[in-house]
């Protein structure tokens, strides 16, 4: 008996409707990677894109533990000598809360062209809305810490 292997037809794509209103970013994160990735399917393979779509939601009230309300640092270079620009987690919370999420979801995912293909697979919305009702998403419940 051979092994069943996936195709792109074969992939069933899912929606999924993450709500980070008072998650741990982290936490936030690492499951929405996986899903992405496809590693809660039966069918994971490594080298293939069999991940689901997300929406994230609420992203403007996802919760920092410890002291990266005023540490963290957001760094982007803007190719010039000196051009190093850093914003501070709250200015961007301030001007483009989405950034904080979906940064920390890209960064979780593979560093090739693969993850990329997969990033764009992740809808960020600062809000409550989103403009993908017609897709029926599911809601997707991330585990938060008992404390």
């Amino acid at each position: 008996m051979s092994t069943l292997f996936p195709s792109k037809p074969g992939i069933e794509r899912n929606w999924h409707v993450i709500d980070a209103n008072d998650v741990v970013l982290g936490k936030l994160a690492s499951h929405a990677a996986q899903v992405l990735m496809g590693k809660h399917k039966p069918i994971y393979t490594p080298f293939l894109d069999t991940g689901d779509h997300v929406i994230v939601i609420n992203a403007a009230k996802v919760k920092l533990t410890g002291r990266k309300d005023t540490q963290k640092v957001y760094r982007s270079f803007t190719g010039y000598p000196g051009g190093l620009v850093e914003t501070g987690v709250q200015k961007v919370r301030a001007t483009r809360p989405a950034r904080i999420v979906e940064d920390a979801i890209f960064g979780m995912l593979p560093k090739t062209k693969l993850g990329k293909q997969m990033y764009r697979k992740l809808k960020v919305y600062a809000g409550d809305k989103h403009p993908h009702a017609a897709q029926k998403p599911a809601p997707l419940a991330v585990r938060r810490k008992v404390s």
